[in-house]
């Protein structure tokens, strides 16, 4: 009996050690809101909070890893000193996406607009069937469907006639067809590798959720796509449809785009790529390349897209299908709503992650209560990402409006600093409001109170997800 006792008591004072503990190192470096999830956990089950915390509490890579990066700096510095045409700096807004993602605004692109999804596959493919001298390409989710088949099949001919084709595939968003689609691409001779391996380990310093969810596809370092469309079919999900949003863009921010997938080959291969000229003026569009994720020590896309809405003056528009704002952000929309900017949230009424909806929804009515408009788009899974602000700005890229893309995901995003591409940006954003449903305040007030109760507690573990 008293070594029952003992061992309880031990127990017990583990636990309150655990607890003790994780109030000092919990709040170190983060979000007041993730801090705040994750100190309830620990209040109530401290030893599961230990282990999570072990596997996924801080948003940083190895040693290793970090050297690795480090050691590309100097590739990304040289492409943006000569990126740098002087003058396009001046604006604080073009300054900041510098410092966030490393380069600098440049003139002279071309920008067209992909709505379409199977019409963005054959743009790809037909530009693969030109390229002269590499591929390089960079998803999230290459799947060995019909859609995958057709894109693996214009590497494979780029192969052929000696065309360097380099793919970077993530191990977790591909983890259902990886061991297909990997022998897919290595039987067409392509030199593909898997992201960030997942290796699931308590003791491990990494994380084995943070992920590269980039969507890039370079020609030659001439033509490139970026946005939100992965490499699988559209309807790869039963009974669901993605609608998305991809940018093909021709000039020098190509360079820039490249040297992004120069990087990430690196860090997986140690492997350089020399960097090829600077492509030459096929446009009038002012367009920057910024990455961002862990590796850049900052929430770079969180930043940015935070002092866009500040400096709002007549109207925001946010689409993402995940949406979940932390308080810097939901702060900025609320601000924009109270100085009369016009605030259009475009969401996904189609579900294909139920506790990220949940959280999501919890949101609505203190974003409705302070006079957002909140669209939810119907019929169609709505997986294009992108923003637009007083039709002069906009960004086309990779990024949801949430923590996992603000802390935990390698993302990529396109500003356009051009007011006819801006413009047309405006013009397919309306269109995803003609085809949404426009919720009021009123109406989802009378939601039933187990709605409530999911999107609160749901609410609790959002800065984790």
């Amino acid at each position: 009996m008293n070594s029952a006792s003992e061992l309880a008591l031990a127990y017990l004072l583990f636990e309150w050690t655990i607890r003790l503990v994780m109030v000092v190192v919990i709040p170190l470096r983060r979000p007041p809101e993730a801090a705040r999830s994750w100190l309830l956990l620990v209040l109530f089950l401290p030893v599961p909070a230990l282990i999570l915390y072990r596997m996924i509490g801080r948003a940083g890579f190895p040693a290793w890893r970090r050297e690795r990066f480090e050691r590309t700096a100097t590739q990304r510095e040289a492409i943006a000193t000569a990126l740098d045409s002087g003058g396009q700096d001046t604006f604080p807004l073009l300054r900041l996406a510098r410092h966030l993602g490393g380069f600098p605004a440049c003139d002279g692109n071309a920008v067209t607009l992909f709505t379409d999804y199977d019409a963005t596959i054959d743009a790809m493919v037909v530009a693969i069937d030109e390229a002269e001298t590499r591929v390089h390409l960079l998803t999230y989710i290459f799947a060995d469907d019909r859609t995958g088949t057709k894109v693996a099949q214009a590497l494979g001919r780029a192969k052929a006639r000696s065309v360097d084709v380099r793919v970077l595939v993530d191990a977790l968003g591909s983890r259902p067809w990886a061991k297909r689609s990997m022998a897919l691409l290595a039987g067409l001779g392509i030199d593909a590798r898997l992201v960030l391996p997942v290796r699931f380990a308590v003791l491990r310093r990494a994380r084995s959720d943070l992920r590269n969810h980039r969507k890039l596809c370079l020609i030659d370092g001439q033509v490139g796509f970026v946005g939100s469309q992965n490499i699988v079919d559209r309807d790869f999900k039963p009974g669901i449809v993605n609608d998305e949003l991809v940018a093909r863009v021709e000039g020098p921010v190509v360079a820039a785009l490249d040297t992004v997938f120069a990087s990430d080959w690196y860090m997986e291969t140690e492997r350089a790529i020399a960097p090829l000229a600077i492509p030459g003026v096929a446009g009038s569009a002012i367009l920057q390349a910024m990455p961002s994720g862990p590796d850049f020590g900052v929430p770079g896309f969180e930043r940015l897209l935070v002092e866009l809405v500040h400096g709002a003056a007549q109207r925001v528009a946010i689409v993402s299908p995940y949406l979940i704002p932390d308080e810097a952000l939901l702060t900025a929309i609320k601000n924009a709503t109270a100085r009369g900017v016009t605030v259009d949230l475009i969401v996904s009424q189609v579900v294909d992650q139920r506790l990220v909806s949940f959280a999501q929804r919890s949101y609505y009515q203190e974003l409705l209560e302070a006079g957002v408009r909140l669209h939810r788009y119907r019929d169609h899974l709505l997986h294009a990402k992108n923003v637009s602000i007083d039709g002069a700005i906009g960004i086309i890229g990779s990024s949801n409006a949430d923590v996992r893309s603000f802390m935990l995901n390698a993302e990529i995003s396109l500003i356009l600093h051009d007011p006819d591409a801006s413009a047309e940006l405006a013009a397919i954003q309306q269109v995803y409001i003609d085809r949404s449903e426009l919720l009021t305040l009123d109406g989802w007030k009378r939601r039933s109170i187990g709605a409530r109760l999911l999107e609160n507690l749901a609410r609790l573990v959002s800065p984790l997800l």
